[in-house]
């Protein structure tokens, strides 16, 4: 998909795995090995927004450094001090200006980091960013989240928790993330039912085969889940969508695949 020109915007989900090194992680799946090809595949894509799951602190500095100057950074681990992996959310500032962001727990006590409940043993969480498009002065809601993978209950609440905060702005809203539910589940069905629709089903053209997004770094396949999403409320209008499978010298970034989408703003009012 590549970089976009003005009023379109790339957005891409990507879970980069988290980094992990020694002699009890397998080859494939080691950061130190993985680090380059996560590197190249920003580098080539340079989405304007870009949201990522499963990020400790190095892998952050590999993917900034990947992307340049021109991007920020929004989020903190979901550990109660900010430590531990994050979801952040980068942004291209040449494209689109921040107006505001939050972060918050998925939880019953969304506001207290590191709050856990709702069936998940670990903390899980959203960041939320408010921009304007540089190009059009539109504004445009995006969230960032990786959802439970164990806990039906709690994909379910969170998928709630989101669409709650979608409902409260006023902008056209991007949801997207490892939701670690497929088609049918009641997590996609409560974002469905909140306004949201699959910019996959949405998309003008699509630029690839309807693959699995969490292949586990063999080749991407036809029929696999679909647990990656991207997600979009009236007022954008869904130009391409794309799975990527790029591999760089035979290395796959992630067990994950990334997922693109090609945006336009078309209003600024739901």
């Amino acid at each position: 998909m590549g970089p976009a020109s003005a009023p379109d915007l790339h957005v891409m989900s990507f879970n980069i795995r988290r980094a992990m090194d020694g002699p009890l992680v397998r080859r494939v799946d080691r950061w130190g090995r993985r680090a380059p090809a996560v590197a190249a595949l920003l580098g080539a894509e340079a989405p304007t927004i870009l949201g990522l799951q499963e990020v400790r602190p190095r892998a952050l500095r590999i993917v900034r450094e990947a992307l340049g100057p021109r991007y920020r950074s929004l989020g903190r681990g979901r550990g109660r001090h900010g430590d531990g992996e994050g979801t952040p959310i980068l942004y291209d500032t040449s494209r689109v200006t921040l107006r505001s962001w939050t972060q918050q727990a998925l939880s019953d006590t969304p506001s207290s980091p590191g709050s856990i409940g709702w069936g998940n043993l670990i903390p899980r969480i959203l960041v939320a960013a408010e921009f304007t498009d540089v190009a059009t002065g539109l504004s445009l809601l995006v969230v960032n989240t990786h959802l439970d993978h164990l806990s039906r209950t709690s994909r379910a609440h969170s998928a709630r928790a989101v669409v709650a905060l979608v409902a409260r702005s006023t902008a056209p809203a991007v949801v997207m993330g490892d939701l670690n539910a497929g088609d049918g589940s009641s997590a996609v069905r409560a974002l469905i039912a909140g306004g949201l629709a699959d910019s996959w089903s949405e998309a003008e053209t699509r630029l690839t085969p309807e693959w699995g997004t969490c292949p586990g770094y063999r080749p991407a396949r036809a029929g696999g889940r679909r647990i990656d999403r991207i997600l979009v409320t009236p007022g954008i209008r869904v130009r391409e969508a794309a799975m990527n499978d790029r591999s760089f010298d035979g290395i796959r970034p992630s067990d994950h695949l990334p997922v693109q989408s090609l945006l336009t703003i078309v209003e600024d009012d739901r």
